[in-house]
């Protein structure tokens, strides 16, 4: 089933809001290149759009009064303020795509306001658990020398573990110190990666990866026993497990090292546009979560250590 499949059962599949729908979700599909996750979740947003807007007035586009009847009764079902800024932007995004086609003549979300939603801190590793995760792999095994490199890698440039289980040895410049991550939208950016991931991963292709290969080809740059390309599943087990060996029991996932190399870049003086860039943000209002993290460890070491905090 694709994202533009099965919108709303319930409401007639000819209904000018239903059409609108498949065509915004084609358009993401087709032009914009979103992933299938993306898309199922737009899906699901606007599914239940449609069918709300439906039994309260059906047969007709949406006016900016409905659209905001549908938002309390968001509200009314207890959602969370970023579950309703999700379903909001889902449903501002539908309504900019027909205008923009000549489909409707007015945006009805456009005088709608998004909950204030407050900003989760993300979790990260300090210096001393970073560098005990990275060396707790076992390196006399191939799977270790995997591992090992991976994370090195995750830390070293902060990429989404989607973006490093999908690397391919043709995206590695190792002269160069570079890799080509292609990302959210099959958006390509180029990050810098330093000498000592470098050697982790050198380390990895000449004595790991062929023996976890056994003489079979592949592209991926990271591989299981099988010889297939790493996934996600297996790189969530080897954290979790590395994570044990080096006693760090709570929250820890791969994306902890993401948000752990941004927190780190921050906090050693790195300007934030380049955190976003090497980050892969579209907004800058993304990256900017990271200085909260700064803020609230300079207040903690103001409070521990100034003598009249």
């Amino acid at each position: 089933m694709t994202g533009t499949d099965a919108i709303a059962d319930s409401v007639p599949a000819n209904s000018a809001l239903t059409q609108g729908v498949r065509s915004f979700l084609s358009f993401c599909r087709m032009e914009k290149g979103l992933a299938r996750n993306s898309l199922d979740a737009y899906r699901t947003d606007l599914d239940e759009f449609i069918r709300f807007t439906h039994a309260a007035a059906p047969g007709t586009m949406p006016e900016a009064a409905l659209v905001a009847t549908w938002v309390n009764s968001l509200y009314a079902k207890d959602f969370s303020s970023r579950t309703i800024a999700r379903r909001l932007s889902s449903v501002r995004g539908l309504f900019r795509f027909l205008l923009t086609e000549g489909q409707v003549e007015t945006d009805p979300t456009e005088h709608l306001s998004s909950p204030k939603q407050w900003a989760t801190i993300p979790k990260f590793l300090n210096r001393e658990q970073i560098e005990k995760l990275i060396a707790a792999p076992d390196t006399t095994k191939p799977s270790g020398l995997r591992d090992k490199a991976m994370f090195e890698l995750l830390y070293a440039t902060g990429i989404r573990v989607s973006e490093l289980v999908n690397l391919k040895t043709s995206n590695l410049d190792a002269g160069l110190g570079l890799i080509r991550v292609t990302g959210k939208g099959n958006k390509q950016r180029i990050v810098p990666v330093h000498a000592g991931a470098l050697r982790a991963i050198a380390d990895y292709v000449a004595e790991g990866r062929l023996a976890l290969l056994k003489l079979r080809a592949s592209p991926s740059l990271f591989v299981t026993a099988r010889g297939g390309p790493m996934t996600r599943q297996g790189f969530w087990a080897s954290v979790r497990m590395n994570g044990k060996r080096a006693g760090i029991f709570h929250n820890l996932s791969p994306h902890v090292l993401r948000h752990t190399f941004a927190t780190h870049l921050l906090e050693g003086g790195a300007d934030l546009r380049s955190v976003q860039t090497m980050l892969g943000h579209a907004d800058l209002s993304t990256t900017e979560i990271y200085t909260h993290v700064v803020r609230s460890r300079l207040r903690k070491t103001l409070d521990e250590h100034h003598p009249r905090a």
